[in-house]
């Protein structure tokens, strides 16, 4: 009992029986349609041929009398078998006078409609079913009508045999298509299953087989892979900037506590002591802004603010940033420059500041004096590009893929002022808005373009 219990709980067991159970059901409403509508029909016709003979018969009465009727009885005896028919004619006290029945039956009263009963023939003795109608004629005389209905109940056994038949074959049929049927869909399943497996035993590079067959499978395993694409990358970020946290903050608060430590050295000037203080103050300036940057990438990265998307012209935000930067690069001989069209998309829009600020001071950290920045906007199929692109040394190709990187700066020693966070809040926002970042030498120069789903 349990283990029938547990073979119930198989989706496998499920969708055979339902399958198996669907077909059985179609197939059987289809042949009891048919087996009723062939039975109908075979109905219909021996009535109508009954009810013309009789109107025929009765119409003979009324021309010829009553040896007239008998005469057409007698007429169609010879071909009577070959067409199952059957004549009664008897007068108002039973006496037969014409047909190959041998009496009138006692239970029908003439005139009482369609009736099936069993009779005898005049040549036999056997019973023989019937299905017959009858009327009384003007003088009293009773005419019965009617087709011998043993071949009609051949008839519907034959059909009853080839419905079973049928039903069974369905059946066969039907627990073969759906042993099929699993067979192909929990091949997939164990597949993906399997390597869901792996992935959470720890290896992360596993990823969902595709047969290339552009099915629905393999729809869903590729939106799968570019998750787990998506989740590597997550977790390889997770990890680098948890070492970087590490790295990076070791040092300031190292720094810090020496600071706090000198403060309470005897003897200490008022002077150095108000230094050590403006220096503590520092390293925790520097402290909170790393983290607050941090913030602002799990944040960015989580999709929180996304209620707050509205409709912005990439345009007029690009020339808002340029006029708040235009000062610092005119200090440092730097025109900025903004080309392209006017372009709208669905986002957030002080995010979408933020991260051209952070490509914009990007560039202004490495324009050489006397260049200029382009800020470009142009759209392209369903995407926005917002690029920065200055004319300075560039970046080394193998390092291109490592800006977006949280902690990553490729500036010999990273300083208070850089902590190699700018671009990866960049990326991130970019992901928030459907899109990436993307990076490129220009020679001269580096070209960074966010690229954003105009509704994302």
């Amino acid at each position: 009992m349990d283990r029938l219990r547990l073979s119930f709980r198989n989706a496998r067991t499920r969708l055979v029986l339902a399958s198996m159970v669907l077909s059985t059901l179609l197939t059987a409403t289809v042949l009891v349609l048919v087996y009723v509508t062939a039975n109908r029909t075979i109905e219909g016709e021996t009535r109508s041929v009954v009810s013309a003979e009789l109107t025929g018969l009765a119409d003979e009465y009324e021309r010829r009398g009553l040896i007239g009727l008998m005469t057409a009885i007698d007429r169609r005896l010879p071909s009577a078998s070959e067409r199952d028919a059957l004549y009664l004619l008897t007068d108002r006290s039973g006496v037969k006078l014409a047909g190959n029945l041998r009496q009138w039956p006692q239970e029908i009263t003439a005139g009482s409609g369609w009736v099936d009963l069993e009779l005898r023939r005049a040549d036999s003795d056997e019973l023989v079913p019937i299905s017959a109608a009858s009327i009384r004629l003007p003088a009293g005389e009773r005419l019965l009508v009617g087709r011998d209905a043993l071949a009609r109940q051949q008839f519907d056994r034959v059909l009853l045999h080839s419905v079973a038949f049928a039903l069974a074959t369905a059946l066969a049929l039907s627990i073969l298509t759906g042993w099929l049927l699993t067979r192909l869909v929990f091949s997939r399943l164990k597949d993906i299953a399997a390597t869901a497996e792996n992935i959470v035993s720890g290896d992360l590079s596993g990823r969902m087989p595709l047969r290339g067959t552009g099915d629905e499978f393999d729809q869903v395993a590729g939106t799968l892979n570019n998750m787990l694409d998506r989740i590597e990358e997550l977790i390889s970020n997770l990890r680098t900037t948890s070492n970087s946290i590490a790295h990076d903050l070791r040092s300031p608060l190292s720094r810090l506590r020496q600071r706090v430590e000198a403060l309470s050295y005897p003897g200490q000037s008022d002077h150095d002591r108000e230094a050590d203080i403006a220096r503590a103050t520092n390293e925790i300036d520097h402290v909170l802004r790393v983290l607050s940057q941090l913030t602002e990438i799990s944040r960015a990265e989580a999709g929180l603010g996304r209620e707050q998307f509205e409709p912005v012209d990439l345009m007029a935000l690009a020339a808002n940033v340029v006029e708040l930067y235009d000062p610092v690069a005119a200090d440092r001989d730097v025109r900025l420059v903004i080309e392209g069209d006017t372009v709208q998309i669905n986002g957030h829009r002080p995010l979408l500041s933020q991260a051209l600020s952070n490509l914009l001071e990007n560039a202004l950290r490495y324009a050489p004096a006397g260049t200029e920045i382009t800020i470009g906007v142009h759209e392209t199929g369903p995407f926005a590009l917002l690029g920065v692109r200055d004319r300075g040394p560039g970046v080394p190709e193998a390092d291109l893929e490592r800006l977006k990187q949280p902690f990553v700066t490729l500036d010999p020693a990273r300083t208070d002022r850089n902590a190699g966070l700018g671009l990866a809040l960049v990326s991130a926002i970019s992901h928030m808005h459907g899109g990436e970042l993307l990076a490129a030498n220009r020679a001269p120069g580096l070209e960074t373009t966010l690229r954003l789903a105009r509704r994302p």
